[in-house]
């Protein structure tokens, strides 16, 4: 191989490589405290890019100026960011002013991961013979996704189910108490999964005996705020 091609063919890989860096939107997002959240959903609604923070907050997405990011968390005030510049972006999260049982409100129940992100599951996958798919970041990030999808399918599942209007059709309890009550009390997925609408009223009605039996300090949910991180309710069937 001639040395012109080889120099030619080094600069056209960094060329490349330069593009494609300039074509990755970074940023970290933190609370109101400027702690660093981990596992928190940014989605380019541009381009349908999605990907999620990592310990340390930081990010890295597909993306080009003109682009809108989408940055979400349960427990927090979703972000809109429109993309004016490829600098690295600093957002900041507002906790939710309200008590832990109304986090549980999402979007569409019919939330579809493997048809609204057939990329995700396409790099999630693990091929013997091809290391990058065991290590590489971009398979690695694939699977952290595909995690965070199935527990957002669970989760409103359970939404689906456990609403305020059937839960309230069944205990006298209105408000924030009924918010308590069902942040106390929260089904898990596999109850809720395997078990039927009479098997769901006979729980809730056992569960209303077992609040009323608290003490009226343990029947509240703390409110959550910037100092605190969110903390999922314990009590599952």
């Amino acid at each position: 191989m001639k040395p012109r091609f080889i120099i030619f063919l080094l600069l056209a890989l960094f060329t490349v490589s330069a593009k494609a860096q300039q074509n990755v939107i970074r940023g970290q997002v933190t609370d109101a405290s400027d702690a660093k959240l981990p596992s928190v959903l940014v989605k380019n609604t541009t381009n349908n890019q999605v990907t999620l923070t990592n310990d340390d907050g930081n990010f890295e997405i597909r993306g080009l100026i003109g682009h809108t990011l989408i940055i979400s968390s349960p427990g927090y005030v979703s972000d809109t960011l429109y993309v004016a510049d490829m600098k690295f972006k600093n957002v900041k999260m507002t906790p939710l002013g309200i008590t832990l049982g109304a986090v549980n409100v999402r979007g569409k129940q019919g939330f579809d991961p493997r048809t609204e992100y057939p990329q995700v599951y396409q790099k999630s996958k693990v091929y013997v013979l091809s290391p990058t798919s065991w290590f590489s970041k971009e398979a690695k990030d694939a699977r952290r996704l595909k995690k965070y999808f199935q527990k957002e399918v669970e989760e409103r599942t359970v939404d689906s189910v456990f609403t305020k209007i059937y839960v309230g059709s069944l205990v006298p309890l209105k408000g924030t108490e009924l918010d308590n009550f069902m942040s106390l009390y929260r089904p898990s997925y596999e109850f809720v999964k395997s078990n039927n609408g009479a098997s769901m009223a006979a729980y809730i009605n056992d569960s209303y005996k077992k609040y009323l039996a608290l003490p009226a300090e343990k029947r509240a949910v703390p409110k959550l705020t910037t100092d605190e991180p969110v903390k999922q309710p314990a009590a599952k069937p």
